[in-house]
């Protein structure tokens, strides 16, 4: 399983530094093969290195977000010459590489998908509690994610050096690939007519859960097989998403030992 090699020779410490800054010092990092959550580009940065490192963005494709100066200055005055890459603290993933892999080990996928998760103590938290429950990969989308850097880290216990993080470019094409798999999604919402403990979970499986403000987006929720709801007995309107992604995840564990016995 090559990704479970990677996990190995990762770096597991913390980063000694969160961004790096000047086009020459964001190519080389690229080319040397960094994990890099997202590069910041001026807006209406234009010449020929600038040509030389967009090129790499795309083919290596890295996030990137074009933005005032006034944005990359408040990160740092030094000379970044209007670019600046915010580093990640984990290698990233393809679940398109992962999933064989978990199939040919013999073992029944569980996958966990976050839409519009940008809190980074609940992303931690999240990825936490998705390693003590066995989960195989987060996918998390290329936009609109948290930033994982030394404080999701630290949040997660260090789950984040364990569970492979996975980004996604279209969120719905990754789920189209995952149901051509044979795996079920599941997507958590209080739109849904079912008990989460009456979906069942016991098979291969990804679980969509959204942020607390916003939810799953409608076309993921289109796109999940089933809907499933975490019953609110109190006057609150919902769970922290770290919470009710633990009880969904704990939920397929349960199911799969029923199902095992």
């Amino acid at each position: 399983m090559e990704y479970k090699k990677k996990l190995v020779i990762a770096d597991r410490s913390e980063p000694k530094e969160d961004f790096v800054f000047g086009t020459r010092a964001v190519i080389e990092a690229i080319r040397a093969g960094r994990s890099i959550d997202k590069v910041l580009i001026k807006n209406g940065l234009s010449n020929e290195l600038f040509g030389e490192l967009y090129q790499l963005i795309k083919e290596f494709e890295i996030p990137f977000q074009y933005v005032p100066l006034e944005k990359i200055n408040r990160i740092t005055r030094k000379n970044h010459q209007g670019v600046l890459a915010l580093m990640a603290s984990v290698e990233f993933f393809r679940i398109e590489d992962i999933l064989p892999a978990i199939f040919e080990k013999g073992e029944e996928p569980l996958i966990l998908l976050l839409d519009q998760v940008t809190d980074v103590r609940n992303f931690g938290a999240i990825v936490r509690s998705a390693e003590c429950a066995g989960v195989h990969a987060v996918v998390i989308p290329e936009k609109g994610a948290a930033r994982i850097g030394a404080d999701a880290v630290k949040t997660s216990a260090g789950a984040l050096n364990i569970v492979p993080v996975c980004r996604s470019a279209n969120m719905g094409t990754t789920i189209d690939f995952l149901k051509n798999s044979g795996i079920t999604v599941v997507a958590a919402t209080e739109k849904a007519a079912d008990d989460y403990t009456r979906v069942g979970m016991s098979g291969p499986l990804a679980i969509i859960m959204g942020a607390e403000d916003k939810g799953i987006s409608p076309a993921m929720l289109r796109a999940a097989d089933h809907l499933a709801k975490i019953p609110i007995l109190g006057t609150i309107g919902s769970l922290n998403v770290s919470v009710a992604a633990s009880l969904m995840m704990y939920e397929a564990v349960r199911q799969r030992g029923l199902a095992h016995e």
